[in-house]
């Protein structure tokens, strides 16, 4: 059996590849001077020590410590510095692997990340296109119904109604349903989400619902930009009151409950990128905002099961991050 290698010279595997640990020359500068220093003491010792000198008794004892007590001081030195130069090698060698490594890692990190864009953005578009056809499929099948007369809309006894100049559709659309409400601010599952996507289509006919969506859709997809992506959190559901407390103006620690979200790396990038980016900072506040005004009008009429839903949906989710971080519940 052949004899095995010691440890210090193997391979060792490292995420970079093989570190060998280079081989120490038999014979060194070091090793050299100290040599050269030690035959010149032996022969200084034999000159003036050895042969001038009866040695008798105990003489013969400390001319021996005279002779060799200096070599070996001199091997002490040298061994000394010998490994004085080899743990600097070291951890040069080591730095030069850290250093690696670490550059490694970041080339890594940057091309998950421009890997990773395209694919956002092919996802956003390809749930656009499906919208817009969606759209062009609902707008074709309202042709073939009878319009009804220019001004005039239908009342409850049948009779017809003459708008006044300058009234929108939007002012005698009929109310959003809560259900369809709390549908569209969750958005679309997936590109199959046919309820998904007429709840969001009924939401963005309203004004005010429009523009609550069209907020969060802004921070949704600058959170995406981190990573942070509302279904991957799982924050502490508030009670229905804490979120009727807030509706009526509490702030602060009465209603800190609402900020549920315990996901410290999230956290910290929002909050970094809330402090460098001025785009990010302006659409947060303007999605909470438009959320304070949302939870004021939703509130008195919603009963405790529509404020639980509510919770559970992605805008009231980034709400809960992006107000934790703006300091709305301290």
């Amino acid at each position: 059996m052949s004899e095995s290698t010691p440890e210090h010279e193997t391979e060792r595997p490292t995420p970079i590849g093989m570190y060998d640990r280079p081989a120490e020359p038999t014979l060194t500068e070091i090793e050299i001077a100290s040599i050269v220093l030690s035959l010149i003491w032996l022969v200084v010792s034999v000159v003036f020590l050895v042969l001038p000198g009866k040695i008798e008794g105990g003489g013969f004892v400390v001319t021996l410590l005279a002779v060799f007590m200096p070599i070996a001081m001199i091997w002490v030195a040298a061994t000394a510095l010998r490994a004085s130069r080899i743990m600097r090698e070291e951890s040069a060698r080591l730095q030069s692997s850290i250093d690696a490594i670490r550059n490694a890692l970041i080339a890594q990190q940057q091309r998950a990340s421009s890997g990773y864009e395209p694919n956002v953005s092919k996802k956003l578009d390809e749930i656009v296109e499906t919208a817009k056809k969606t759209e062009s499929t609902l707008a074709t099948f309202s042709t073939h119904r009878t319009q009804p007369v220019r001004g005039k809309i239908p009342n409850a006894n049948g009779d017809q109604t003459t708008l006044e100049l300058g009234t929108q559709a939007e002012d005698i659309a009929p109310p959003l349903g809560t259900d369809v409400f709390i549908r569209a601010l969750n958005f679309p599952e997936t590109q199959e989400d046919t309820e998904g996507f007429n709840a969001l289509r009924l939401a963005l006919k309203d004004r005010k619902t429009a523009q609550l969506v069209q907020a969060s859709q802004d921070v949704l997809t600058l959170l995406s930009q981190e990573g942070i992506y509302m279904d991957d959190l799982r924050p502490d559901m508030a009670r229905p009151e804490i979120w009727r407390q807030f509706a009526q103006g509490s702030r602060g620690r009465a209603v800190a409950a609402l900020g549920g979200i315990r996901d410290r790396s999230s956290l910290a990038l929002t909050s970094a990128r809330m402090k460098q980016d001025p785009i990010f900072r302006d659409a947060a506040h303007h999605f909470l905002r438009r959320f304070d005004h949302m939870i004021i009008e939703f509130e008195p009429e919603a009963s405790d099961a529509d404020l639980t839903a509510l919770g559970d949906t992605r805008t009231a989710r980034a709400f809960m991050l992006l107000g934790r971080v703006a300091g709305t519940f301290d």
